[in-house]
Protein backbone atom coordinates (compact mmCIF):
# COMPACT_ATOMS: atom_id res chain seq x y z
CA UNK A 1 0.00 0.00 0.00
CA UNK A 2 0.80 2.94 -0.93
CA UNK A 3 1.24 5.54 1.99
CA UNK A 4 -0.03 9.04 1.95
CA UNK A 5 1.87 12.36 3.53
CA UNK A 6 -0.14 14.86 5.71
CA UNK A 7 0.78 18.67 5.41
CA UNK A 8 -0.57 20.51 8.40
CA UNK A 9 -1.29 24.66 7.83
CA UNK A 10 -1.30 27.03 10.72
CA UNK A 11 -3.13 30.04 11.13
CA UNK A 12 -0.77 31.60 8.95
CA UNK A 13 -3.16 32.52 5.65
CA UNK A 14 -3.35 32.21 2.41
CA UNK A 15 0.63 32.15 1.63
CA UNK A 16 1.43 28.80 3.75
CA UNK A 17 -1.75 27.39 2.12
CA UNK A 18 -0.80 28.78 -1.44
CA UNK A 19 2.56 26.54 -1.03
CA UNK A 20 0.80 23.62 1.03
CA UNK A 21 -1.01 23.26 -2.33
CA UNK A 22 1.36 23.39 -4.94
CA UNK A 23 3.59 21.41 -3.68
CA UNK A 24 1.48 18.34 -2.60
CA UNK A 25 -0.20 18.57 -6.00
CA UNK A 26 2.70 17.82 -7.25
CA UNK A 27 3.84 14.70 -5.21
CA UNK A 28 3.12 11.31 -6.62
CA UNK A 29 1.04 10.07 -3.74
CA UNK A 30 -1.86 11.14 -1.62
CA UNK A 31 -2.01 14.13 0.35
CA UNK A 32 -4.29 15.67 3.01
CA UNK A 33 -4.46 19.15 4.09
CA UNK A 34 -4.79 19.51 7.72
CA UNK A 35 -5.68 22.81 9.66
CA UNK A 36 -8.42 24.93 10.23
CA UNK A 37 -9.16 25.20 6.67
CA UNK A 38 -12.65 26.86 6.69
CA UNK A 39 -11.42 30.07 8.31
CA UNK A 40 -8.64 30.58 5.00
CA UNK A 41 -9.34 31.18 1.29
CA UNK A 42 -9.70 27.78 -0.13
CA UNK A 43 -11.42 27.49 -3.59
CA UNK A 44 -8.81 25.50 -5.53
CA UNK A 45 -8.95 22.87 -2.45
CA UNK A 46 -12.42 20.87 -3.51
CA UNK A 47 -11.13 20.66 -6.66
CA UNK A 48 -7.99 19.51 -6.33
CA UNK A 49 -8.79 15.89 -5.84
CA UNK A 50 -6.56 16.06 -2.02
CA UNK A 51 -8.22 14.92 0.86
CA UNK A 52 -8.98 17.78 3.75
CA UNK A 53 -8.47 17.27 7.86
CA UNK A 54 -10.82 20.20 8.77
CA UNK A 55 -9.65 20.69 12.70
CA UNK A 56 -11.54 23.03 15.27
CA UNK A 57 -10.05 26.64 15.73
CA UNK A 58 -7.63 26.15 19.04
CA UNK A 59 -6.98 30.35 18.70
CA UNK A 60 -8.09 32.10 22.17
CA UNK A 61 -11.70 31.94 23.50
CA UNK A 62 -13.30 35.26 23.58
CA UNK A 63 -12.10 36.09 20.13
CA UNK A 64 -8.82 37.89 21.55
CA UNK A 65 -6.26 38.57 18.86
CA UNK A 66 -3.85 35.94 18.80
CA UNK A 67 0.29 36.18 18.88
CA UNK A 68 1.09 32.28 19.30
CA UNK A 69 0.83 33.02 23.15
CA UNK A 70 -1.45 31.58 25.85
CA UNK A 71 -1.26 33.46 28.31
CA UNK A 72 -0.68 30.50 30.79
CA UNK A 73 1.81 31.50 34.06
CA UNK A 74 3.88 28.06 33.65
CA UNK A 75 4.42 26.11 30.35
CA UNK A 76 6.50 23.74 29.32
CA UNK A 77 9.83 24.78 27.89
CA UNK A 78 9.02 22.99 24.74
CA UNK A 79 5.83 24.69 23.62
CA UNK A 80 4.56 28.05 22.40
CA UNK A 81 1.56 27.68 22.95
CA UNK A 82 -0.32 24.83 25.17
CA UNK A 83 -3.47 26.49 27.24
CA UNK A 84 -5.42 24.16 29.52
CA UNK A 85 -8.85 24.10 29.46
CA UNK A 86 -9.33 24.85 25.70
CA UNK A 87 -12.00 22.37 23.95
CA UNK A 88 -10.35 23.42 20.56
CA UNK A 89 -6.89 22.23 21.24
CA UNK A 90 -8.24 19.22 22.66
CA UNK A 91 -10.50 18.02 20.17
CA UNK A 92 -7.70 19.34 17.24
CA UNK A 93 -5.07 16.86 18.70
CA UNK A 94 -7.48 14.26 19.04
CA UNK A 95 -8.70 13.85 15.59
CA UNK A 96 -5.17 14.62 14.39
CA UNK A 97 -4.01 11.53 16.27
CA UNK A 98 -7.32 9.53 15.26
CA UNK A 99 -6.73 10.70 11.27
CA UNK A 100 -2.82 9.41 11.98
CA UNK A 101 -4.19 5.87 13.86
CA UNK A 102 -6.46 4.95 10.46
CA UNK A 103 -4.25 6.13 7.52
CA UNK A 104 -0.45 5.78 9.16
CA UNK A 105 0.96 8.70 6.84
CA UNK A 106 4.83 8.25 6.06
CA UNK A 107 4.97 11.65 6.79
CA UNK A 108 3.65 15.06 8.12
CA UNK A 109 4.96 18.13 6.62
CA UNK A 110 4.25 20.96 9.28
CA UNK A 111 3.96 24.35 8.58
CA UNK A 112 4.43 25.82 10.87
CA UNK A 113 3.46 24.65 14.81
CA UNK A 114 5.79 23.19 17.21
CA UNK A 115 2.95 21.66 19.24
CA UNK A 116 1.98 19.45 15.75
CA UNK A 117 5.76 18.81 15.45
CA UNK A 118 6.22 17.67 18.92
CA UNK A 119 2.76 15.71 18.74
CA UNK A 120 4.03 13.64 15.83
CA UNK A 121 6.90 12.53 17.09
CA UNK A 122 4.87 10.94 20.23
CA UNK A 123 3.02 9.40 17.24
CA UNK A 124 6.06 8.02 15.62
CA UNK A 125 5.42 9.32 12.62
CA UNK A 126 8.30 11.20 11.00
CA UNK A 127 8.03 15.21 10.05
CA UNK A 128 9.62 17.41 7.70
CA UNK A 129 9.08 20.84 9.28
CA UNK A 130 8.86 23.81 7.43
CA UNK A 131 11.59 26.32 8.14
CA UNK A 132 10.67 30.19 8.09
CA UNK A 133 12.88 32.94 7.65
CA UNK A 134 14.80 34.35 11.18
CA UNK A 135 16.48 33.03 13.37
CA UNK A 136 14.58 31.01 15.33
CA UNK A 137 17.00 29.87 18.24
CA UNK A 138 14.50 29.95 21.07
CA UNK A 139 13.61 26.76 23.42
CA UNK A 140 10.31 25.25 21.51
CA UNK A 141 11.67 26.05 17.96
CA UNK A 142 14.90 24.37 18.78
CA UNK A 143 13.23 21.40 20.23
CA UNK A 144 10.60 21.26 17.05
CA UNK A 145 13.84 20.96 14.94
CA UNK A 146 15.43 18.18 16.67
CA UNK A 147 12.88 16.47 16.50
CA UNK A 148 11.88 16.39 13.06
CA UNK A 149 13.47 14.32 9.95
CA UNK A 150 14.44 17.41 7.97
CA UNK A 151 13.68 20.88 7.83
CA UNK A 152 12.13 22.88 4.91
CA UNK A 153 12.76 26.32 4.09
CA UNK A 154 10.58 28.30 1.38
CA UNK A 155 13.51 30.69 0.49
CA UNK A 156 16.85 30.67 -1.16
CA UNK A 157 19.67 29.34 0.77
CA UNK A 158 21.17 32.84 0.14
CA UNK A 159 18.43 34.65 2.07
CA UNK A 160 19.11 32.90 5.22
CA UNK A 161 19.71 34.53 8.74
CA UNK A 162 23.69 34.90 9.52
CA UNK A 163 22.95 34.35 12.72
CA UNK A 164 21.42 30.58 11.85
CA UNK A 165 22.89 27.18 13.56
CA UNK A 166 25.32 25.13 11.57
CA UNK A 167 23.01 22.21 12.93
CA UNK A 168 19.86 23.60 11.77
CA UNK A 169 21.52 24.90 7.97
CA UNK A 170 22.71 21.41 8.15
CA UNK A 171 19.58 19.57 8.58
CA UNK A 172 17.61 21.93 5.85
CA UNK A 173 16.57 21.98 2.27
CA UNK A 174 16.25 25.21 0.96
CA UNK A 175 13.67 24.51 -1.50
CA UNK A 176 13.63 28.07 -2.96
CA UNK A 177 10.52 30.26 -3.22
CA UNK A 178 7.19 27.71 -3.26
CA UNK A 179 3.22 28.62 -4.82
CA UNK A 180 2.11 29.84 -7.43
CA UNK A 181 4.53 30.82 -10.39
CA UNK A 182 4.51 34.44 -11.13
CA UNK A 183 2.78 35.13 -14.45
CA UNK A 184 4.62 37.86 -16.55
CA UNK A 185 2.48 40.40 -18.55
CA UNK A 186 3.40 42.70 -20.97
CA UNK A 187 6.60 44.99 -20.82
CA UNK A 188 7.56 46.93 -17.80
CA UNK A 189 6.13 50.61 -17.77
CA UNK A 190 7.46 53.87 -15.71
CA UNK A 191 5.14 53.14 -12.91
CA UNK A 192 5.73 52.47 -8.99
CA UNK A 193 3.84 49.44 -7.70
CA UNK A 194 3.04 49.25 -4.18
CA UNK A 195 1.94 46.53 -2.48
CA UNK A 196 0.76 45.73 1.02
CA UNK A 197 -0.07 42.03 2.02
CA UNK A 198 -2.60 40.40 4.20
CA UNK A 199 -0.17 39.98 7.23
CA UNK A 200 1.05 43.73 7.87
CA UNK A 201 -0.87 47.36 8.64
CA UNK A 202 -1.54 48.30 5.57
CA UNK A 203 -0.55 51.51 3.97
CA UNK A 204 -2.43 54.97 5.22
CA UNK A 205 -3.49 57.46 3.06
CA UNK A 206 -1.47 60.45 3.95
CA UNK A 207 2.40 58.04 3.88
CA UNK A 208 1.47 57.36 0.31
CA UNK A 209 0.42 60.70 -0.70
CA UNK A 210 3.76 62.09 0.99
CA UNK A 211 5.70 59.64 -1.41
CA UNK A 212 3.80 60.29 -4.32
CA UNK A 213 4.22 64.59 -4.25
CA UNK A 214 7.97 63.62 -3.65
CA UNK A 215 8.35 61.44 -6.60
CA UNK A 216 5.34 63.23 -8.91
CA UNK A 217 7.15 62.40 -12.30
CA UNK A 218 5.93 58.64 -11.60
CA UNK A 219 2.39 56.98 -11.41
CA UNK A 220 2.03 55.51 -8.20
CA UNK A 221 -0.62 52.56 -8.05
CA UNK A 222 -1.08 50.80 -4.67
CA UNK A 223 -2.30 47.33 -4.06
CA UNK A 224 -3.89 46.08 -0.64
CA UNK A 225 -5.54 47.44 2.15
CA UNK A 226 -5.35 51.39 2.85
CA UNK A 227 -6.37 53.41 5.82
CA UNK A 228 -7.01 56.81 7.01
CA UNK A 229 -8.23 59.58 4.54
CA UNK A 230 -6.79 62.60 3.15
CA UNK A 231 -6.59 64.96 -0.29
CA UNK A 232 -4.96 61.58 -2.70
CA UNK A 233 -2.80 63.37 -5.82
CA UNK A 234 -3.69 63.15 -9.23
CA UNK A 235 -0.44 60.54 -9.66
CA UNK A 236 -1.39 58.34 -6.59
CA UNK A 237 -4.29 55.52 -7.59
CA UNK A 238 -5.39 53.40 -4.49
CA UNK A 239 -6.92 49.98 -6.09
CA UNK A 240 -7.13 48.11 -3.03
CA UNK A 241 -7.69 44.34 -3.13
CA UNK A 242 -7.11 43.02 -7.24
CA UNK A 243 -7.52 39.57 -8.66
CA UNK A 244 -4.19 40.53 -10.87
CA UNK A 245 -1.50 41.45 -8.68
CA UNK A 246 0.84 39.63 -11.21
CA UNK A 247 -0.07 41.33 -14.27
CA UNK A 248 0.04 44.81 -12.29
CA UNK A 249 3.59 43.83 -10.75
CA UNK A 250 4.95 42.70 -14.83
CA UNK A 251 3.96 46.55 -15.48
CA UNK A 252 6.16 48.36 -12.78
CA UNK A 253 9.91 49.90 -12.95
CA UNK A 254 9.78 49.56 -9.35
CA UNK A 255 8.11 47.44 -6.67
CA UNK A 256 7.69 48.86 -3.33
CA UNK A 257 6.59 46.26 -0.44
CA UNK A 258 7.38 44.28 2.76
CA UNK A 259 9.77 41.30 3.42
CA UNK A 260 7.34 38.71 2.99
CA UNK A 261 7.85 35.40 1.12
CA UNK A 262 5.22 36.14 -1.36
CA UNK A 263 5.97 39.46 -1.88
CA UNK A 264 10.14 38.41 -2.40
CA UNK A 265 9.08 35.65 -4.35
CA UNK A 266 7.07 37.92 -7.08
CA UNK A 267 10.12 40.60 -7.21
CA UNK A 268 12.50 37.39 -7.98
CA UNK A 269 10.09 35.79 -10.38
CA UNK A 270 9.27 38.51 -12.50
CA UNK A 271 12.97 40.42 -11.97
CA UNK A 272 11.69 43.21 -10.49
CA UNK A 273 13.83 46.21 -8.68
CA UNK A 274 12.78 46.27 -5.46
CA UNK A 275 12.63 48.59 -2.42
CA UNK A 276 12.24 46.65 0.17
CA UNK A 277 10.40 48.24 3.56
CA UNK A 278 10.87 45.39 5.98
CA UNK A 279 8.30 45.01 8.41
CA UNK A 280 8.49 44.37 12.09
CA UNK A 281 8.12 40.27 12.77
CA UNK A 282 8.75 37.60 15.23
CA UNK A 283 12.42 36.11 14.88
CA UNK A 284 13.60 39.17 12.42
CA UNK A 285 11.75 37.13 9.62
CA UNK A 286 11.36 39.95 7.22
CA UNK A 287 14.32 42.19 8.15
CA UNK A 288 16.75 39.42 7.78
CA UNK A 289 15.64 38.31 5.03
CA UNK A 290 16.12 42.25 3.77
CA UNK A 291 19.08 42.15 4.70
CA UNK A 292 20.07 38.99 2.65
CA UNK A 293 18.34 40.98 -0.28
CA UNK A 294 20.63 43.88 0.30
CA UNK A 295 24.12 42.17 0.73
CA UNK A 296 23.29 40.40 -2.38
CA UNK A 297 22.44 43.97 -4.55
CA UNK A 298 18.88 42.45 -4.93
CA UNK A 299 16.97 44.96 -3.59
CA UNK A 300 17.15 48.51 -1.45
CA UNK A 301 16.45 48.06 1.52
CA UNK A 302 14.74 50.95 3.95
CA UNK A 303 13.23 49.91 7.46
CA UNK A 304 9.56 50.74 7.70
CA UNK A 305 7.83 53.97 5.83
CA UNK A 306 10.21 55.99 4.66
CA UNK A 307 9.42 60.36 5.29
CA UNK A 308 8.44 62.27 2.31
CA UNK A 309 12.14 63.79 1.80
CA UNK A 310 13.69 60.25 1.29
CA UNK A 311 11.65 58.94 -1.11
CA UNK A 312 13.58 60.69 -4.47
CA UNK A 313 17.03 59.32 -3.52
CA UNK A 314 15.50 55.67 -2.47
CA UNK A 315 13.40 55.33 -5.73
CA UNK A 316 16.04 56.75 -7.69
CA UNK A 317 18.67 53.99 -6.20
CA UNK A 318 15.70 51.64 -6.67
CA UNK A 319 15.43 52.01 -10.39
CA UNK A 320 19.39 51.82 -10.37
CA UNK A 321 19.55 47.97 -9.38
CA UNK A 322 20.59 45.23 -11.97
CA UNK A 323 17.11 43.15 -11.81
CA UNK A 324 19.31 40.12 -12.99
CA UNK A 325 20.31 39.91 -9.25
CA UNK A 326 17.00 39.20 -7.52
CA UNK A 327 15.70 37.48 -11.07
CA UNK A 328 18.45 34.85 -10.02
CA UNK A 329 16.84 34.19 -6.51
CA UNK A 330 13.72 32.28 -8.71
CA UNK A 331 13.79 28.66 -9.29
CA UNK A 332 11.54 27.62 -11.88
CA UNK A 333 11.60 24.13 -11.07
CA UNK A 334 10.70 24.95 -7.19
CA UNK A 335 7.75 23.06 -6.95
CA UNK A 336 8.64 19.47 -8.28
CA UNK A 337 11.89 19.53 -7.14
CA UNK A 338 10.69 19.90 -3.42
CA UNK A 339 8.04 17.28 -4.62
CA UNK A 340 10.77 15.14 -5.58
CA UNK A 341 12.65 16.13 -1.97
CA UNK A 342 9.88 14.94 -0.15
CA UNK A 343 9.16 11.66 -2.50
CA UNK A 344 12.98 11.00 -2.08
CA UNK A 345 12.49 11.63 2.32
CA UNK A 346 9.80 9.44 2.27
CA UNK A 347 11.71 6.53 0.77
CA UNK A 348 14.74 7.40 2.32
CA UNK A 349 12.84 6.31 5.41
CA UNK A 350 11.70 3.53 4.42
CA UNK A 351 7.55 4.57 4.57
CA UNK A 352 6.95 4.00 0.68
Amino acid sequence: MTRGIGWYVHHQGAGHLQRAHAVAAALPRPCTLIGTLAALDTPNIATSGLDVLDLPDDRPLGGSAFDGRDGEAERPEAFHYAPLNHPGVRARMTRIAEWVARTEPALIVVDVSVEIVLLARLLSVPTLVVRLAGTRTDRPHCEAFRSATRLLAPFPEALDGANVPDWVRAKTHYAGFLGAPAQKAGEAGDDIVVVFGRGGAGGDVADLAGAARAVPDRSWHVLGPVSGSGEVPENLHLHGWVDDVEARIARAALLVGGGGDGLVALAAGQGKRFLCLPEERAYGEQTEKAEALQRLGAAVVHPGWPSARAWPGLVQAGLALDPSVIAALHRPSAIPDCAATIEALVRQIGRA
